[in-house]
């Protein structure tokens, strides 16, 4: 029987400034009726995943409106700073006239590994122009974007698989994660893995067992691109236990390998490779 490794990376933790995340956990319950069971802080979080054998720990926060970018990634730096064997994908609004100067900043940092964009709740293209200098300076400091830009589990006009492909034919070399594996259009990311070698998916809020079905990523795909996979658990925003979705995915019956790989050796490469290339 497979089982995990014996230390989990977790590529897709969110952390907020406490009045922050209160607003967030309102905002699910107004919005779409969910109510989040993990309503813990900072610190609490962490120690939460620790406890349960996970490290490192990759978290990022997104501004939702202009005018907070730089005030949540000063917040990132000191969270950083305290807490070790953790790390960060900053925040970043193109509406902001200090965007790139602030994306400057905190790129230069060692344990920011790269800026979140969340383009359902900060409502613009992937392929926005504006993005454009991030993107280059991204890749010129060998860091990576985490892109929240897939139609599941709910959608607009800015999010999917169409826009994606357009950001990646100018740039097929970005290094870009796309949060839980492009939901709910699947099948189309796993088929960009091929064209843009240095794209990523995770695996956040996919694999849970109440929502069995929806994905149609067979064994075969998915240990095809073991070694393109993150595991990201999402925490603390679920409303299903974080639980459900490991012990969902160990009994896929995957290899020994996909384990190994999406829970641990995936996410150390690409730590481990940020670090060579930046200011460690």
């Amino acid at each position: 029987m497979p089982s995990l490794p014996s230390r989990i990376v977790d590529f897709h933790v969110h952390l907020f400034p406490d009045r922050l995340f209160e607003s967030i956990w309102r905002h699910f319950v107004t919005d779409y009726g969910w109510s989040v069971i993990h309503q813990l802080y900072y610190r609490e979080c962490v120690a939460y995943l620790r406890e349960r054998g996970v490290g490192p720990i990759v978290y990022s926060n997104y501004a939702h409106r202009p005018g907070i970018a730089r005030g949540l990634n000063a917040w990132n730096r000191a969270v950083v700073d305290e807490l070790p064997d953790l790390y960060c994908l900053a925040a970043y609004h193109p509406g902001d006239d200090d965007a790139f100067d602030y994306a400057r900043e905190a790129l230069a940092h060692p344990k920011v590994l790269g800026i979140k964009l969340q383009l359902l709740v900060q409502r613009f293209y992937p392929h926005d122009e504006r993005l454009f200098p991030l993107y280059e300076l991204i890749m010129e400091r060998g860091k990576r974007v985490l892109l929240h830009t897939g139609t599941g589990p709910v959608g607009n006009e800015f999010v999917g698989a169409a826009h994606f492909e357009r950001l990646m034919r100018r740039y097929p070399e970005l290094p870009v994660t796309v949060a839980h594996m492009g939901a709910l259009e699947y099948a189309a990311f796993v088929d960009f893995l091929d064209a843009f070698p240095n794209m990523y998916l995770d695996t956040a809020f996919v694999f849970l067992p109440q929502f069995d079905g929806y994905c149609d990523l067979d064994a075969a795909l998915l240990e095809k691109y073991r070694d393109r996979i993150l595991y990201g658990s999402d925490f603390p925003n679920l409303i299903m236990p974080r639980e459900d979705e490991i012990e969902h995915l160990l009994g896929l019956g995957l290899s020994q390998e996909f384990y190994d790989a999406v829970f641990y050796n995936n996410g150390m490469r690409l730590i481990r490779g940020i670090s060579r290339m930046g200011d460690v």
